[in-house]
């Protein structure tokens, strides 16, 4: 039996495989590896996608969220408040940034930072410094100065009120935008749809090769409406210079390469039809799961309707997930887990000084969370062998629950 893979890499780039060669043509032709017209390009497009005004092309995710902290002016020592369930890039950039992260639990349905619990962070576990009228963690006595809420596998994050507090406390958002090219968000304050990556102050993508939107290598970007920042991060990403070799500030070395921004660029054009394709897979599941009639021992993924989510990941939450991914394996049938530790309790982060305990509903989803196969190239009969193999598992959970009975 064929497997059917958790992620197919191969078909997009056979589709597109003569409009790919001819962006390493270009490059060979013109010796221009390092920005030129093929990074402008991409940024330009990029920027007008997201419904932004300036785009940075840089070398990674992660450099995207580090070097957006900092352009806004995070300062080293200031407190970034984020979630445990997500990728450790997003903390990394924050302390790479020479910042301290802090934790927000998520809503337990869409995965996201709930903004109550942020609200409850801000109004229970600071106070504001009467003298520098900056916001001051009561514990650790650090200033909060940044909010990055994530837009997980996919969906934007609830973003009116997170702005709300934010304006309030005089903090910065930085979206990390890193899983939601393209997706989504209804905002009620303003009456009209934003993309992702167009709301905060600044936002950072990744084009990992899985992302929605993957370079065939590493790459990143940040968005932004405000002109100065793109001109800081600009200096950043290349060493700290204004012009070649004058040095406004100390930089680092986070260009895009070239051929990847006109990789890049080439695959922008589709990802409209790979992100609608994508939604036609996630309702396709949503319908098949509905009919098993199996909604508590199968979780499939939540979808307010303030959202248009671009699915990047097809999360479900399962009982047993260890012997779940086990038996759709013997099966042929791809699965992946984001993430199964919170960030809070790796070991990385054991100085920060977290418990078991301390953010329960990331704690309570991680060991159930279980990613199936999702990709823009995804039939529908793949989908049926995944739901019966699905099926499968929830009929020998039911033997072995009456059993146990």
């Amino acid at each position: 039996m064929t497997k059917i893979p958790f992620l197919d890499l191969v078909a997009p780039h056979e589709e597109l495989k003569e409009e790919l060669l001819a962006v390493f043509a270009a490059a060979l032709k013109t010796g221009g590896f390092v920005g030129g017209p093929m990074v402008e390009g991409f940024e330009r497009d990029f920027a007008q996608f997201c419904g932004a005004q300036h785009c940075v092309g840089v070398s990674s995710g992660t450099d995207a969220l580090r070097f957006a902290l900092m352009a806004a002016g995070f300062k080293p020592g200031s407190i970034a408040v984020t979630v445990p369930n997500t990728f450790i890039a997003t903390t990394e950039a924050i302390t790479q940034a020479g910042g301290i992260p802090d934790f927000v639990d998520i809503d337990e349905r869409t995965y996201n930072m709930d903004p109550e619990k942020l609200r409850q962070y801000l109004e229970e576990q600071c106070f504001a410094d009467g003298t520098s009228g900056e916001l001051v963690n009561r514990k650790s006595g650090r200033p909060v100065a940044a909010i990055v809420p994530v837009h997980l596998y996919g969906q934007t994050a609830d973003m009116d009120p997170i702005l709300e507090l934010a304006e309030r406390y005089k903090l910065v958002v930085i979206e990390d935008a890193c899983q939601a090219h393209g997706a989504e968000y209804y905002s009620a304050r303003e009456r009209r749809w934003r993309k992702a990556g167009s709301m905060g102050c600044a936002a950072a993508f990744s084009f990992y090769p899985g992302k929605n939107l993957g370079a065939c290598g590493e790459g990143g970007a940040v968005t932004t409406n405000d002109p100065d920042l793109a001109r800081k991060i600009r200096m950043l990403r290349d060493h700290g210079q204004s012009r070649k070799y004058y040095h406004d500030v100390e930089g680092y070395n986070g260009r895009l390469d070239a051929i990847q921004a006109g990789i890049l660029q080439v695959k922008l054009k589709h990802l409209p039809e790979w992100n609608a394709r994508r939604r036609e897979a996630a309702a396709r599941y949503c319908a098949l799961f509905t009919e098993m009639g199996n909604g508590l021992a199968c979780l499939p993924p939540y979808q307010p309707n303030w959202t248009k989510p671009v699915h990047h990941l097809y999360v479900i939450r399962v009982p047993d997930r260890d012997g779940f991914m086990r038996q759709l394996a013997e099966a042929n049938i791809g699965t992946a887990i984001h993430y199964p530790v919170p960030l809070h309790m790796q070991q990385a982060y054991e100085y920060l000084g977290y418990q078991r305990g301390d953010f329960p509903i990331a704690e309570g989803v991680a060991p159930e969370i279980v990613s199936l196969p999702m990709f823009p190239q995804l039939g529908a009969e793949q989908q049926e062998r995944v739901a019966a193999g699905v099926m499968g598992w929830l009929s020998t959970e039911e033997l072995a629950t009456s059993a146990h009975v």
